[in-house]
């Protein structure tokens, strides 16, 4: 099954306006900004490269903390920007995932090489969310996770079964029919790509 994704037409992802990053300071906190502009600085100095910025997207984002949608944002389910992840300092999985693809597609990386992915993470025992990267279409991807620091092929991570996948063009359903989750998470990255349009109007 396919699903067409709409993006937002932005002014860059990572081009904060004075008037952001204030607002940002005085929700979050003074620590807030700064967290932001080393993200910033990072994307814009990998600009075009994408085998680098790969590994340095990865490793970036890893470093913030795992904290439950529970624990962090009082809800079951919740998908943060990357300016909130970064602010509010903590995220859980989808929140990685997206940041890193957000942030790949921002350096340059064509979205037709990545995959925002629902896993089953079989030694944990419940569902998970990962990026992968296609060099091809047919490759064997790279797996970026945060469970794990190293980026490593699909072939070598058994432990992850894949349910399904998408980026801004695509939805790739798989597996079972009835997979929970499946349409509350296109409204969920719906809603995301809203909260970023009003964030880069800011």
């Amino acid at each position: 099954l396919l699903c067409t994704m709409v993006w937002p037409g932005h002014a860059g992802l990572v081009d904060f306006t004075d008037r952001f990053l204030k607002t940002i300071e005085n929700q979050w906190g003074v620590m807030a900004v700064p967290r932001l502009q080393v993200w910033q600085k990072l994307v814009k100095n990998n600009r075009g490269e994408a085998s680098g910025g790969i590994k340095l997207v990865n490793t970036f984002f890893n470093q913030v903390p795992y904290f439950t949608d529970a624990q962090h944002w009082g809800q079951t389910d919740y998908w943060a920007t990357p300016n909130e992840m970064l602010a509010s300092f903590g995220g859980d999985c989808e929140d990685y995932s997206i940041s890193k693809y957000l942030s790949l597609k921002e350096i340059g990386v064509p979205i037709d090489k990545l995959r925002v992915t629902y896993v089953r993470a079989l030694n944990l025992g419940e569902s998970h969310m990962v990026l992968a990267y296609y060099a091809t279409p047919d490759a064997d991807p790279l797996i970026l996770d945060n469970l794990i620091g190293d980026i490593k092929p699909a072939s070598q991570r058994p432990d992850l079964q894949p349910v399904y996948g998408f980026n801004d063009e695509d939805l790739w359903m798989g597996g079972s029919s009835g997979q929970k989750g499946g349409a509350s998470s296109v409204r969920l990255w719906r809603d995301l790509l809203q909260k970023l349009q009003k964030e880069q109007q800011m």
